[in-house]
């Protein structure tokens, strides 16, 4: 499994490409349905896989963080995924994935990984609304194995933010001031935790939103603005300032809306910022070959919004 973490030169060849790699994992047969689900999260965010490391308990950690590991002189927290997930089962985690994205990094248990799977975005569609209500959101996406299994892809932003509580503070939206202009930014984000704070931000700037919840609707979205901006020989730079977009989604992702945008001389004038929780510089290298403009790391809204205040204005 190492050996096929370690290919990243390869795997960087898929931006723009609209492809994505996601390693399977399961997290044990769950009592209540007698199923073992299967669930995905994409390499970008892998660090390593590895054995269950000795691990430090500790007081007053929300209920599914197990402690804290060291890890190379690094003190990383351990989420138990099935007891996050509400899976009750009697068996063990045996693997914990180490992951890293937005700028941490945590463990999660998981009971057994599979293999990478290789697909494309288009292959993965926005969950049924009923699997989104009884799994309070967890799953973004979801996509059909040719045995029949269906593989949900997990949404670890949604995990970090409500493990580690960091964005629930209403300071760190503070020092986020009212921009004082009229201004439009059109956002796409599949994460609904991370739509929510980017709607908190905009609201405190005092700027007016446009959301879709993946790359496929964004597009639709936009030509459809674009096609009234030709009828009503209006710029479409006068109907949207800026144009926000994550990386992963299901349809479509956001470097492929990248492409799509630069790409259209209508929406010529508008900067595409790129907000993602693959915050390495390699995924920033990334969204400039297809033309992103700025880059900004999820769940840092004063970042987020020093930024957009430039380009706003």
């Amino acid at each position: 499994m190492s050996e096929l973490l370690k290919n990243i030169d390869a795997r960087t060849k898929l931006a723009g490409t609209n492809k994505l790699e996601i390693l399977m994992f399961t997290l044990g047969l769950d009592k209540r349905t007698g199923r073992e689900e299967t669930f995905g999260i994409n390499v970008f965010k892998v660090r390593e896989v590895m054995r269950i490391p000795p691990i430090t308990r500790a007081p007053e950690m929300p209920e599914a963080v197990e402690g804290m590991v060291s890890l190379r002189g690094a003190l990383v927290p351990v989420i138990d995924l099935a007891k996050y997930a509400g899976i009750q089962t009697d068996e063990k985690s045996d693997i914990m994935i180490v992951t890293e994205y937005n700028g941490h990094t945590q463990g999660f248990l998981v009971k057994a990984v599979d293999n990478i799977l290789r697909l494309d975005w288009s292959a993965m569609r926005v969950p049924p609304a009923m699997l989104v209500a009884e799994l309070g959101g967890l799953v973004t996406a979801i996509t059909e194995l040719k045995d029949g299994r269906l593989v949900m892809m997990m949404d670890v932003e949604k995990v970090l933010s409500e493990t580690s509580r960091f964005d629930t503070d209403d300071m760190i939206f503070k020092n986020v001031k009212p921009l004082g202009k009229e201004r439009t930014v059109f956002f796409a984000d599949d994460s609904s935790v991370a739509r929510h704070q980017i709607q908190r931000t905009l609201d405190a700037m005092g700027v007016k939103s446009i959301a879709a919840i993946n790359g496929r609707q964004a597009w639709i979205e936009l030509s459809k603005m674009a096609d009234y901006a030709d009828a009503s020989h209006t710029p479409m730079k006068d109907l949207v300032q800026v144009i926000l977009t994550d990386v992963e989604m299901p349809e479509m992702d956001g470097y492929m809306l990248t492409r799509k945008i630069k790409a259209d001389k209508r929406f010529s004038g508008i900067p595409v910022l790129m907000h993602s929780s693959l915050s390495s510089s390699s995924n920033q290298q990334l969204g400039k070959t297809v033309g992103v403009d700025e880059y900004v790391p999820k769940f840092e809204p004063q970042k987020l919004a020093q930024t957009l205040t430039r380009l706003l204005a």
